[in-house]
């Protein structure tokens, strides 16, 4: 399916796909409810899907034609929701099977990213089979940061300063991942950039009260402060902007994405890609949109124009 004008698009019947069966299930529910406001809002014949493993006949039975994805983590933003779909022919929002599922792995990322000489943090991993014991004998990553290689959310990410939170941190990492990152820990300002159908957004800095940006400061605690602009300079805030283009388009994503970053004047570290970010009240992509004088409806909007097949 070619670009559609929203004309031709409102003649279509849309399912947002929400809620799903990752770790990040309540935060799919809200972003795909504000979502499908906002598609109902602007005269689409959308609906609401909660996403299980009889998606194909739901969406068989509900007539569905396009696909708007609004699934945080594993099942949603990992490729196999796309790949799904590829198979069903229904066009769908955002990225593409590949794009997804390597951005959904930070150790695939990070790995692409330092072939490609983007400056990300320094890092050791395991996979599934590989010997936790041997990991925490070989790194001399301190302090580090701990994640799942495959949760979103900051879910299971410890910091750790010593040998023993490593131990604890690759420990609790494991119970969520088979693939477990440990990750050079840079002492910086936590930056976001989010780019919509090719168009880099202004910067976002990050400043969590507790000075940790966990799943606690995104989405419960409401004491996190979101500066935007980022107050960098010009110059930096360039090239921020730039690398953040280049990563998107290195991997092949679609629609909206997120690319975090750590910065230590002057330098700036590539952390990882979101595919599918937020569209929560205390969501990234909405205010950067907001500041480049596109409201939310709009923001919606652009996203469900892009949807395609074969991405």
């Amino acid at each position: 399916m070619s670009e559609l004008t929203p004309a031709e698009m409102r003649t279509k019947k849309i399912a947002v796909l929400m809620g799903g069966l990752s770790a990040e299930r309540e935060v799919s529910l809200k972003t795909g409810s504000a979502a499908l406001a906002a598609l109902q809002e602007l005269g689409y014949d959308a609906v609401g899907i909660d996403v299980g493993h009889d998606l194909p006949s739901q969406l068989a039975a509900a007539g569905i034609e396009v696909a708007f994805i609004a699934l945080h983590g594993r099942f949603g933003e990992d490729g196999r929701i796309q790949g799904l779909l590829e198979m069903l022919q229904i066009p769908y929002t955002g990225s593409g099977v590949m794009a997804s599922s390597i951005a959904i792995d930070k150790v695939m990322t990070k790995q692409l990213l330092a072939w490609h000489q983007v400056v990300t943090p320094e890092f050791d991993f395991i996979r599934p089979g590989d010997s936790a014991t041997a990991l925490l004998e070989r790194c001399r990553l301190l302090p580090a940061v701990v994640k799942p290689s495959r949760e979103g959310s900051t879910i299971g990410i410890t910091i750790a300063r010593n040998a023993d939170d490593l131990a604890v941190g690759v420990e609790q990492a494991a119970e969520l991942d088979g693939t477990v990152l440990v990750e050079e820990f840079i002492a910086g300002d936590e930056l976001t950039v989010s780019v919509l159908n090719g168009q880099v957004l202004p910067i976002i800095q990050i400043v969590p009260k507790s000075g940790f940006y966990d799943y606690q400061a995104k989405y419960l605690s409401g004491d996190t402060q979101y500066l935007l602009p980022a107050p960098i300079s010009t110059e930096s805030t360039e090239k921020i902007q730039q690398a953040a283009l280049a990563v998107y388009q290195m991997l092949g994503c679609r629609g909206a994405a997120r690319v975090d970053f750590m910065y230590r004047d002057p330098d700036f570290y590539c952390l990882e890609v979101n595919t599918i970010p937020g569209m929560t009240q205390t969501s990234l992509l909405p205010k950067a949109a907001a500041a480049a004088g596109i409201n939310f409806n709009q923001l919606v909007e652009a996203m469900l124009l892009d949807a395609e097949l074969d991405k």
